[in-house]
């Protein structure tokens, strides 16, 4: 028995950090600008000991993970550093001291004005006494002048923009006074405060998403059918609860949120919102089967940003999102096998819902593993086929190729496990070659009994030189029935083939050598004989030795993934594995996944 899993104490300082950095996400004339940065917190970070953070030029900001403050402090502090990118604060001055600390004046004075958090117990000292307003004035006064004691700066000028450096952070600003404005006037007019204190939250107006909604049922009708079932969700409080920075669509509910703090214009939210779309069209919530969630849905970005750009809807937003040309052509599951191999980089990914956080909202999983997502999911295909005649019938003009090609993949229906498994079977038995021969007793035709037909025979024995091996997991941890299933499948096609003896091997913590079987022996003669993990490579390796089993014969692995890692299997080879489980090292085989029939055939046994 392992040891039970102890939950973590909540960290105190981590909590108020937390809570300092939501009031200002969620304060109407800040949320903007603090929608658009990177927080970092980290030991290592660019934050000197003696602030509590610092904001770069990059519009990263980092804070410092070892300082102690309230909540309203750490509002004060963040709001500060964001106000040096919405002020314009990042430029080259001959004294940066000088610079830095007529900046600092000026966004403390614009905050103590405006009431945003509480300066921390140690700020006082930059407030500078008799400095003109204004940083260009307040910059002259100071320049040649020693800095205060113990004055860290918090502008940090990195000299290599990166993608991130192209945001325009004076807009953000300007976005953020308006939306302060309309609350303050709402507010005034007796609506309620909570409600107005979400961004974009009026109902009024017709806002930048469903402008853009209106744009796809009205003008482009690859994605028309798709979006008039969907209803926009523009809550930034409620993006706030989920995790959500920019966007993201809840396939079950037919919802896609869009956070109003990101401040996209209406060609962004065209790209967002058809970004959005393809997720649930292209079916990513089911055709994930048990992958990573967050790997497996930064590589369905990857392909479908790389397609919208091609397509020209609407603009890319400048905050960013996952685009990389060299990985052009590929699928979603190719791409899925290089950035699960690269984990370093697989830690800096960011959807639009955020860094570490998926986009494609699975909040109840098991819906998906009970299979009742199944007449939603073929609703997406077919709207979205629908979709890709209109383009074409429309003349609308070209599009990607691969794109049009797993829209039309996705239009037939999915190909049964079993059908699949079948299919290989056929490929390595193909029907035994006849004969036709007069040597034995030949048939008669009824009309005319002195005309001998010759009879069909095979060259072979029946069953002669037919064979594979089968490895079979038999720990605990394999579902009884599944397994029955598997076993009654293979026994089926062995039957049909004429494959006449199955080398069986069960395996659990051992191998055990069951010899050759019929094939209609094998299901009644599974036995589970332990329990807990499984190794399958003495299995392998025992057929592998075997002198009696041919060497081209090849070899079907039945497990439920709970194996080693490391397994080599150097035959012709397939695995039949449960669907929702991936196998802990990256197969050579195809991979044919069970399904249950019933209730459970689209969900995990």
């Amino acid at each position: 028995m392992g040891k039970r899993s102890r939950r973590a104490a909540p960290d105190p300082a981590s909590e108020a950090f937390a809570e300092g950095l939501r009031l200002v996400q969620t304060n109407p004339m800040m949320s903007a600008l603090a929608h658009r940065v990177v927080v970092m917190r980290r030991p290592d970070g660019l934050c000197p000991d003696r602030l509590l953070c610092v904001v770069t030029s990059n519009g990263v900001l980092w804070a410092n993970p070892a300082r102690r403050a309230e909540p309203q402090e750490w509002a004060f502090a963040i709001s500060h550093c964001l106000l040096h990118l919405g002020l314009g604060h990042f430029r080259e001055h001959p004294d940066p001291v000088a610079w830095n600390l007529s900046c600092c004046a000026a966004a403390d004075h614009f905050q103590r004005s405006v009431g945003i958090g509480r300066p921390p117990t140690d700020a006082g000292a930059l407030v500078l006494a008799g400095l003109p307003r204004g940083e260009d004035p307040a910059y002259r006064t100071l320049e040649g002048r020693p800095a205060p004691e113990g004055f860290r700066p918090d502008l940090i000028f990195e000299k290599s923009l990166a993608y991130r450096g192209r945001i325009d952070w004076s807009a953000a600003m300007t976005q953020g006074m308006r939306w302060a404005l309309e609350s303050a006037v709402r507010i005034a007019g007796g609506e309620d405060p909570e409600v107005v204190a979400a961004p974009g939250s009026s109902r009024n107006t017709r806002s930048a998403a469903e402008k853009a909604k209106e744009w796809f049922m009205a003008s482009y009708p690859l994605l028309g059918a798709l979006g008039a079932s969907f209803r926009i969700i523009e809550d930034a409080l409620v993006c706030q609860r989920l995790g959500i920075q920019i966007a993201a669509v809840d396939a079950q509910e037919k919802k896609i949120f869009v956070n109003p703090a990101a401040g996209l214009n209406e060609q962004e939210m065209r790209f967002v919102i058809a970004h959005e779309l393809l997720h649930p069209g292209l079916s990513h919530h089911s055709r994930g089967a048990g992958r990573d969630p967050f790997l497996w849905n930064c590589a369905c970005d990857f392909v479908i940003n790389r397609w919208l750009i091609e397509l020209e809807v609407g603009t890319p937003p400048q905050i960013g999102m996952l685009h990389d040309p060299d990985l052009a052509g590929l699928t979603s599951e190719e791409i899925y096998d290089r950035i699960a191999s690269d984990m370093r980089r697989a830690r800096k990914l960011a959807t639009f819902a955020g860094r570490g956080v998926g986009d494609v909202l699975n909040r109840r999983p098991e819906w998906w593993e009970r299979g009742d997502g199944l007449d939603l999911d073929a609703f997406y295909r077919s709207a979205l086929a629908q979709g890709l005649e209109w383009h074409r019938s429309s003349g609308r003009g070209l599009l990607p190729a691969d794109l049009v090609e797993e829209v039309a993949a996705l239009a037939q229906p999915p190909i049964p496990w079993d059908v699949e498994l079948a299919r290989w079977m056929d490929a390595r038995f193909p029907p035994p070659e006849t004969r036709r021969s007069y040597a034995r007793p030949s048939r008669r035709q009824a009309s005319n009994s002195q005309i001998p037909r010759p009879r069909v025979v095979p060259l072979d024995a029946p069953g002669e030189g037919r064979t594979f091996g089968v490895v079979l997991d038999t720990s605990g941890s394999m579902d009884k029935a599944l397994l029955a299933r598997a076993l009654g499948t293979i026994a089926s096609y062995a039957n049909q083939r004429e494959v006449g003896l199955v080398r069986v091997v069960f395996c659990d913590a051992q191998a055990h050598d069951e010899g050759y079987m019929a094939p209609a022996q094998i299901a009644g003669r599974v036995e589970i004989r332990g329990r807990g993990g499984t190794v399958l490579q003495p299995g392998v390796d025992l057929l592998d030795d075997l002198p009696d089993f041919p060497a081209g014969a090849p070899v079907l692995v039945i497990t439920d993934t709970y194996c080693e890692p490391d397994l080599r299997v150097a035959r012709d080879h397939a695995f039949l594995v449960p669907y929702g489980s991936e196998l802990p090292f990256r197969p050579q085989g195809p991979v044919f996944r069970m399904r249950l029939p019933g209730a459970q055939r689209e969900g995990r046994p």
